[in-house]
């Protein structure tokens, strides 16, 4: 029998981490984290990482394990959640997957496949030659010209994933989207998808309100330093709540405009998930807000079990 997986998915800020620390003391489980960006060593505050004090005694997985320069992939991120969802059923517990990066969540548990893109290492130094001397805009050029879809998720100062799109395509003649829509949605677990939504302007209020209280617990300080140890090139700081402070530190921008462009970039990334989730997986969706949540979570609770029993 395939082993159950639960994942809680939905965009920032909703109460996913609330309602997977009460689903892993009911339901004896230990949770991976499904961001991205929490696998950073030091970036905390930005990333709204959980802290020690806050497990409850649960065990998490995929937190502080990357060093600020390194670069993560959804296939490294795969290869890593797959181990723990085997040492963690091996135990006798549920894995619980919580976090927003949708398409690293997916590709761990529908088991994505990576391995047979093939790699040209030449090519990929041609290309980052043309970076050297041209910049990158040449090269996202042509990656909205051949794969206008994909270019749209990738940021220009992401050149890693601009090249290995291109190299995919220069290598496989197939584009990256028409790669992942090939992809089989089959999944080597039996994965329970639990979804949280707030109306949109309840939600964005938490958004505003939880970067006010990111500013206040010390926010500037930790970027500044993750800054001034020469990250700031780094995929890690390619991560909303860092990015947005580069010009700031430069003096570029004043510190209300950098708060206020940190709301809006989390306003539009909430937007984003939700678009993803709902047109990538099958999610069950709960309706959540501030004055209704322990409702709605004794109602996943209930749910929960009695899927867990079939």
């Amino acid at each position: 029998m395939k082993k159950n997986v639960v994942a809680i998915m939905g965009p920032t800020a909703v109460g996913k981490t609330k309602l997977s620390i009460e689903l892993a003391k009911r339901f004896n489980g230990e949770i991976i984290s499904g961001d991205s960006m929490q696998v950073y060593k030091g970036l905390d505050i930005g990333t709204a990482k959980i802290k020690q004090a806050e497990m409850q005694g649960i065990p998490h997985h995929m937190l502080d394990i990357r060093e600020p320069d390194e670069d993560f992939s959804a296939a490294d991120f795969k290869e890593l959640v797959q181990q723990y969802i085997a040492e963690i059923t091996a135990r006798g517990k549920l894995p619980i997957i919580v976090g927003g990066s949708g398409l690293y969540i997916q590709a761990a548990l529908y088991d994505y496949n990576f391995s047979d893109r093939k790699r040209d290492p030449l090519l990929t130094k041609e290309m980052e030659e043309i970076v050297k001397l041209e910049g990158i805009m040449p090269l996202y050029q042509r990656l909205e010209q051949i794969d206008p879809e994909q270019a749209k998720k990738i940021h220009p100062n992401n050149h890693r994933r601009v090249i290995r799109a291109l190299e995919i395509y220069e290598t496989t003649g197939m584009t990256m989207s028409e790669y992942e829509k090939n992809q089989v949605m089959e999944s080597p677990y039996n994965p329970i998808l639990l979804g949280l939504e707030m109306p949109r302007a309840l939600l964005y209020e938490r958004i505003n309100d939880r970067v006010d209280q990111m500013i206040e617990k010390g926010l500037k300080t930790e970027v500044k330093k993750v800054y001034d140890e020469g990250y700031a090139s780094c995929q890690s700081m390619k991560a909303i709540g860092y990015k947005e402070w580069i010009s700031y530190f430069k003096g570029e921008q004043s510190l209300e405009g950098t708060v206020e462009l940190l709301k809006r970039n989390s306003r539009r990334y909430a937007k984003r998930q939700y678009t993803w989730f709902k047109n990538k997986m099958d999610v069950t969706w709960y309706s959540v807000t501030p004055s209704t949540i322990d409702e709605n979570f004794t109602l996943i609770f209930e749910e929960l079990a009695g899927i867990l029993k079939k």
